[in-house]
C-alpha cells in the first residue's frame, strides 16, 4: 500500500494535476498510511471509519485547475453539473462543501466519488476516494479536473454568445489562459508496420498508449486502444490504464470464436466495427480537451432535445472536416458501433458527443496519434478564434 500511495502522489504531479508536494495520499491496509506528514491527515483519518474505502486523495488542484474549479464552485448551489460523457456515467455531478470539516466531507463522500472544499481560508481543494486501490482516488481526481475545465470553457463560449459573459469569467479566462497545454505539440516516432509477431504489436500499443497519456490528450486514463493484426483484434481491458498495457491488452478473434473479449473495453464492437468497415488497423481513443469542448458547443437557441443531444442529435455537426457523431457507448441502435463507422470512413477521425476523438491509422499508430494531436489543435484554434469573433460583436 505504501508503494501505491506514493506512485499515484507521483501520477498526479506527472499529470499536470497537482504541485510538487501537495498530493495527500492514505491507504488503508493493515494500518493506515500516509505519502507524507500533514496536520490535516488526523482530521481526514475519520473518513476511514465512516466510509468502506481504503484510500483518500486530498489537494489543492494546479493551474489552470484550481483557479476554474474555485470559480465553479463559488458559483454553484452545492454542487457543479458538467455535461460531459464521463461526468454523466462515472461521477454525475461534483458536490461542493463551504466548510472543511469531517462530517460534512463523509456526507458528501457517501453518495459521491468526490468532493470540492471551497470558501474557506485555504485554497479550493479536492478529496477523492477508492475502495480497492488508490488508483480510484487519481482517476476521481483527474475526472473532476477535467470535467470543470471542460465545464468552464463550454459554458464561457455560451454565455458569450448568449451576451451574459460577467466580468468575473473574463478575469477567470484571463487567468488561466497563461496556464493551458503550448501547442503545436511534436508528434513522436511511433513504432512502424509491418509487425512481425504478436509481442511487436503489443508494444506498439504500449507505445502509443503511453504517448497519448504523456501528451495530456486523455483524462486520467479514460481511452482506448486497438489493433488488428491477422484476424485478431488486440484492444485493451476495460479500466486499463493507457500509460499501464503490459498484460492489459485483450486479443478478440474477430469471428467470434472465442469469449476473450469479455474484459475488453466497453467500446471493443466500435473498434471491431471500425476495423472490419475502414480498412485501418490501427484505433486510438483519446480525450482531448478542446475537442470535447468543441463537440458540445451549438448556436441553436431553442432545442428540445437539449440535454440528450450526446444520444441523436438530428444536425449534421462538423468541426472542418471532422464530423462530430453522437451515440452510446455499447451495441443498442444508437451504439457508437452504428453510428461512428460510418461516420469515420474516410477521414482523418471523428469526434463523439461530449466524449473524445477517435482516430485510425491504416498500418500503425503514427498516422492515428498525429491525427489526434493535430485534431485537438485545430478545435483550439477554432475554440478562440470563436472567442475572438464573439469578443468583436460586443460593444465596447
Amino acid at each position: 500500500m505504501e508503494a501505491l500511495i506514493h506512485k499515484y502522489a507521483r501520477k498526479l504531479v506527472e499529470a499536470g494535476l497537482a504541485e510538487e508536494g501537495a498530493p495527500l495520499v492514505g491507504g488503508l491496509d493493515a494500518e493506515l498510511v500516509w505519502n507524507r506528514p500533514d496536520p490535516d491527515s488526523k482530521l481526514l483519518a475519520g473518513a476511514f471509519d465512516k466510509l468502506e474505502i481504503n484510500s483518500l486523495l486530498y489537494s489543492i488542484p494546479k493551474e489552470p485547475y484550481r483557479t476554474i474549479i474555485a470559480y465553479l464552485a463559488s458559483v454553484a448551489e452545492g454542487r457543479i453539473t458538467p455535461s460531459d460523457c464521463e461526468t454523466r456515467t462515472f461521477l454525475h455531478d461534483l458536490p461542493v462543501v463551504k466548510e472543511f470539516t469531517i462530517n460534512r466531507v463523509i456526507s458528501a463522500l457517501k453518495g459521491r466519488k468526490s468532493v470540492i472544499i471551497s470558501g474557506v481560508s485555504d485554497p479550493t481543494s479536492i478529496i477523492t476516494w477508492g475502495t480497492v486501490s488508490p488508483e480510484q482516488a487519481f482517476v476521481s481526481f483527474s475526472s473532476v479536473c477535467f470535467a470543470c475545465f471542460v465545464k468552464f470553457f463550454a459554458d464561457y463560449l455560451h454565455d458569450q454568445r448568449q451576451g451574459r459573459v460577467t466580468p468575473e469569467q473574463k478575469e477567470v479566462i484571463n487567468q488561466v489562459i497563461p496556464y493551458l497545454d503550448q501547442y503545436p505539440q511534436s508528434a513522436p516516432e511511433l513504432g512502424k508496420a509491418p509487425f512481425g509477431s504478436e509481442q511487436e504489436v503489443l508494444s506498439a500499443i504500449s507505445e502509443a498508449g503511453a504517448m497519448t497519456v504523456r501528451h495530456r490528450l486523455v483524462d486520467s486514463y479514460f481511452g482506448n486502444i486497438s489493433y488488428r493484426y491477422g484476424n485478431i483484434l488486440y484492444i485493451s481491458q476495460t479500466g486499463s490504464s493507457l500509460d499501464e498495457m503490459d498484460g492489459m491488452v485483450d486479443p478478440v478473434p474477430l469471428d467470434g470464436s472465442s469469449t476473450a473479449g469479455i474484459t475488453a473495453s466497453s467500446e471493443f464492437t466500435a473498434h471491431r466495427e471500425i476495423v472490419q468497415t475502414t480498412g485501418s488497423n490501427a484505433v486510438l481513443h483519446g480525450h482531448p480537451k478542446f475537442a470535447v469542448i468543441m463537440s458540445m458547443d451549438c448556436g441553436k437557441q431553442e432545442c428540445p432535445i437539449r440535454g440528450e443531444c450526446h444520444l441523436d442529435c438530428p444536425e449534421e455537426r462538423n468541426i472542418a472536416d471532422i464530423p462530430i457523431v453522437t451515440g452510446e457507448v455499447g451495441t443498442g441502435p444508437r451504439g457508437l458501433c452504428n453510428t461512428l463507422p460510418p461516420a469515420i470512413r474516410d477521414k482523418r477521425g471523428a469526434i463523439v458527443h461530449g466524449h473524445g476523438v477517435f482516430t485510425l491509422g491504416r498500418d500503425d499508430f503514427n498516422e492515428a496519434f498525429t491525427n489526434l494531436l493535430d485534431i485537438e489543435e485545430m478545435c483550439r484554434r477554432e475554440y478562440f478564434k470563436k472567442l475572438k469573433e464573439g469578443d468583436a460583436r460586443t460593444p465596447g
